[in-house]
């Protein structure tokens, strides 16, 4: 197999270049390289408490370093019983692990037991080497079970929900916002313009009938400790800067 290859194109024949590996690094680069409950089947649910033995896992989809995680169905974990007197901290985990050997990659669900302690227990350690730089087992934490003697108390969430693009959009998007001046009665509606000043944005002054500024410097009052600037910048070239009694601001 070619060391420089093209990924998403055709070779030709029945070269099979394309590995599980390709498709990971393009979506840990989207995603992120941590762990995460994606926003799709049962993500509100959280892991419960079958008996004393048993935690389940929601039938959940995850990314870990990129790579999916597809729990098809609601799974028990069984944990060893508590002791009396003793508390303790489980984690389960879905461990990835690659054969060396055979090149198989596979996830298990796991139950890692904690140390056991009358006063402060610990988590256990886990695998917390990179898939990306090389481990061939992590784990990645699902949730924590707390146990105070053979009682289950509590069942902790430890991974994240990863929120998608349609929830966050209008975050990233964002039109316009007020900005008020500091000493001073105005505020300024800070509106992006298109390709021209992305971002540096529109200013427009709301008690003032100037507009189409791309600039706002606030200048700290003579006798205020630490004097300082605080710049808006705009990437667009500027004419002649107007100023104000409070602030100067330069035209488009």
């Amino acid at each position: 197999m070619a060391t420089n290859l093209l990924v998403t194109g055709s070779h030709g024949g029945d070269d099979p270049h394309v590995e599980s590996k390709h498709d990971a690094l393009m979506h840990a680069a989207m995603l992120g390289r941590g762990g995460y409950i994606l926003k799709t089947r049962n993500w509100t649910m959280k892991p419960t408490a079958k008996d004393a033995n048993n935690i389940t896992i929601p039938a959940w989809d995850l990314v870990v370093e990129g790579r999916q995680i597809y729990i098809a169905a609601p799974t028990d974990v069984n944990i060893q019983s508590g002791s009396q007197g003793q508390k303790r901290r489980d984690l389960i985990v879905a461990r990835y692990a690659l054969n060396s050997g055979t090149g198989v990659e596979t996830v298990t669900l796991e139950a890692i037991k904690g140390k056991p302690s009358a006063a402060t227990p610990a988590d256990p350690g886990i695998e917390t080497g990179s898939i990306i730089g090389g481990a061939i087992v992590s784990d990645l934490p699902l949730c924590r079970v707390n146990l105070d003697g053979i009682t289950i108390t509590s069942i902790d969430t430890l991974v994240n929900v990863m929120q998608p693009l349609e929830d966050v959009w209008d975050s990233l998007t964002q039109r316009s916002t007020t900005w008020r001046v500091p000493y001073s009665n105005d505020s300024i509606s800070l509106t992006r313009v298109g390709d021209i000043c992305f971002a540096g944005g529109n200013v427009k002054f709301n008690q003032r009938g100037e507009n189409n500024y791309i600039q706002a410097r606030e200048t700290i009052p003579v006798g205020y400790r630490p004097a300082k600037r605080r710049t808006f910048p705009s990437p667009c070239s500027a004419a002649t800067p107007r100023s104000s009694s409070t602030a100067s601001i330069r035209a488009v």
